[in-house]
């Protein structure tokens, strides 16, 4: 039975017995957070694209914790200059992490990493969500997205118990993409992640729960740190 736990932003982990997954670690620089980088015991480390508020932590706690980082082959590199052991893989692929199988599918948003003394911007590979099977259940992390048709293909392909998907708006979907988006992927619980860190992205997500069950969907928010079981 899989533990589900929200360390706020985008930041989730799935935990099955022993054995856990992190993905988008963003704890030092989210001040909604009650976790920190020190707390945080896990296997691997996914990470859906390469902006600075979803791999922050990436590399203290994979040190920490021997943890493997698995990124798309751009950013996995980079994170190997880091002197972390990667998994590299690519849009479609999956990857076996024995207690999970991750499959690497589409978001539609931008990847880079901004090296703020040179002022440059290095290529990070394409954004993605992660359909995740652990526990014999089926979670879906959408990564940061847009609204995209493609989402409806990944809902009539996978029975998704739960789907964590972002409704801040300004940088990603807002709740009302993020409402046909939880439509398309047919999810039987959908959490809503990426919203309230900064002032950009603010909303209200007890609302946005209240439009999913008027819409026949089932949704739950979960406030950082807080966790469900399946």
């Amino acid at each position: 039975m899989p533990i589900l736990t929200f360390h706020g932003h985008s930041c989730v982990q799935i935990a099955v017995e022993e054995q856990s997954l992190l993905i988008d670690p963003f704890l030092r620089g989210n001040a909604l957070a009650v976790s920190q980088p020190e707390d945080i015991i896990t296997d691997f480390i996914l990470l859906t694209h390469a902006h600075t508020d979803h791999i922050l932590d990436a590399e203290p706690i994979a040190k920490a914790n021997q943890a493997k980082v698995v990124a798309i082959v751009e950013l996995a590199t980079y994170m190997s200059w880091k002197g972390l052991e990667t998994i590299g893989m690519n849009m479609g692929g999956t990857v076996d992490l024995g207690f999970a199988r991750a499959k690497m599918v589409q978001a539609y948003h931008t990847s880079g990493i901004v090296i703020e003394d040179k002022q440059q911007i290095m290529y990070g590979g394409m954004p993605a969500g992660y359909v995740i099977q652990a526990g014999g259940k089926t979670i879906l992390h959408a990564g940061d997205t847009s609204l995209f048709g493609d989402m409806k293909m990944i809902g009539e392909r996978y029975d998704i118990d739960v789907a964590f998907i972002p409704i801040g708006g300004h940088y990603t979907m807002d709740p009302e993409d993020a409402l046909q988006a939880a439509q398309w992927y047919g999810a039987k619980l959908t959490i809503p992640v990426h919203w309230n860190t900064f002032p950009a992205i603010q909303q209200d997500a007890n609302k946005f729960v209240m439009r999913l069950e008027e819409n026949g969907l089932q949704g739950k928010v979960l406030q950082p740190g807080e966790s469900l079981s399946l």
